[in-house]
């Protein structure tokens, strides 16, 4: 059965080649359970709910890439779109966690169709490739910022706006020697080296509380860093399940929220289309999945696959649900096909069970994980051409924009935006395209007169 359901012979691999490929990613994004708590905590959604809703959200993207697909690629709330989801949606704007996950759930409702009809390739290669690496590198540096400000090492101040925290403390101290240790097994290959990173640091803190250097003090957010247990049932899913239908009637309260409701949705859907595409692009390429044309054959079931996991989440109470690069850790263990992500889905499923251990991992251990996956994200910049005055500024302005003003939407506001005006000035309409006309537009004004 596993050899008609997902061709092993005709990809070259096998079972056992698969189930350990299977794990291997798993391994190295299973960090994600953690860190998508502690983030989406601090949107005001609780903590087990959320756990859980990113478990499910796993499996089911997962399961449905696995069967539809046949691709060895895994899926779970995204690292960026959750950061977007709880501090420039809910915090920044201020609208509710409800609001956020109704626009997730029309982002994925739209990309159902748009992955269909074959629209959402076409959507994406009408964003002009420069804006596709600045997007990638400003979220970079957003989750930097979040994952230094949620340790402690950056803090606010009113004389300089933001300065370096008291490095006598346990968190930011265990942070700094979390990503030190984090980019040493990172240098050295280490699989897993983002989830063996947080487990270090969090280690670290237990330690550091045994010793009393570590304070438990939960009205200052500093939790019990030891686990009442390593096994039980999950928690319940109840607050987080079907929330996102209260949104819907924030809406349509007047012209900014529904301005405000298409910047947030395009946001969304912006940034799952260059990570969605990004990722499948990258580990295809290196799984050897492409066709004689460079095409990548059943990416529409990917995409599909995609968008019915981003659906399914919105529904479950999490941010945008999407395939993950580190699904290429499992691709250099040889997994070719679906039977690897069924693997993976596995592993999360069992990790239902684990909700002990992940809710007790503190800000500061998966700050860890925050910061290199931020540094990782920088790495496409590489590709524009800095010399070239037209390219630079729409990319220096996407990327600062968005950790300066602490919001991916507004990034993409003035990166979109100034990209049109810099074209438009030189004279080449032809790189516009009547999309980037429409879309700056929408954002202009909502800059103006959408914000609260």
């Amino acid at each position: 059965m596993t050899e008609k359901l997902f061709k092993l012979s005709e990809k070259g691999t096998t079972v056992k080649t698969e189930i350990l490929a299977g794990i291997t990613t798993f391994a190295t994004m299973a960090y994600i359970l953690a860190v998508n708590v502690n983030i989406l905590a601090d949107a005001g959604l609780e903590r087990g709910a959320v756990f859980v809703a990113t478990a499910l959200a796993a499996v089911i993207g997962t399961v449905a890439m696995a069967l539809l697909a046949n691709m060895p690629l895994a899926l779970a709330p995204g690292m960026g779109l959750n950061a977007f989801f709880a501090y420039t949606v809910v915090l920044g704007m201020g609208f509710t966690p409800q609001f956020a996950l109704a626009a997730v759930f029309v982002e994925g409702v739209i990309f159902v169709v748009l992955s269909k009809t074959g629209l959402r390739t076409k959507l994406f290669n009408t964003i002009p490739l420069t804006l596709k690496y600045a997007v990638g590198a400003g979220i970079g540096l957003f989750i930097i910022l979040i994952g230094l400000g949620n340790a402690g090492v950056v803090i606010s101040s009113p004389a300089t706006f933001v300065t370096i925290g008291n490095l006598k403390e346990a968190a930011p101290a265990l942070a700094l020697i979390g990503v030190a240790i984090t980019a040493v097994l990172v240098i050295k290959k280490v699989k897993g080296a983002l989830l063996i990173g947080i487990f270090a640091t969090w280690g670290s803190g237990i330690l550091a509380q045994l010793l009393g250097w570590y304070a438990v003090d939960p009205a200052a957010g500093a939790y019990d860093l030891i686990p009442s247990a390593l096994v039980s049932l999950p928690p319940s899913i109840a607050p987080t399940f079907g929330l996102f239908v209260d949104g819907f009637s924030e809406i349509f309260v007047d012209s900014g929220s529904i301005l405000s409701f298409i910047s947030v949705l395009t946001a969304f859907l912006f940034v799952d289309i260059f990570d969605t595409l990004g990722t499948l692009a990258g580990v295809a390429s290196k799984a050897k999945m492409l066709d004689d044309k460079g095409e990548l054959p059943r990416a529409e079931e990917a995409f599909l696959a995609d968008s019915i996991a981003t659906t399914a989440g919105a529904v479950l109470g999490t941010s945008t649900t999407t395939t993950y690069i580190e699904s290429a850790a499992g691709v250099q263990e040889g997994g070719r096909t679906g039977l690897t992500a069924m693997v993976t889905a596995g592993l999360f499923l069992v990790s239902l069970l684990l909700s002990p251990l992940f809710l007790a991992i503190p800000a500061f251990a998966t700050a860890t994980a925050l910061v290199v996956v931020g540094l990782f994200m920088l790495e496409p910049i590489r590709h524009v051409n800095l010399e070239d005055m037209e390219e630079l500024i729409p990319l220096g302005i996407t990327i600062v924009t968005m950790p300066f003003f602490y919001s991916i939407s507004t990034g993409l506001a003035f990166g979109l935006i100034t990209y049109v005006v810099v074209k438009a000035a030189a004279g080449k309409f032809k790189d516009i395209s009547v999309l980037m006309w429409v879309l700056s537009a929408v954002f202009l004004v909502q800059l103006v007169f959408g914000y609260h």
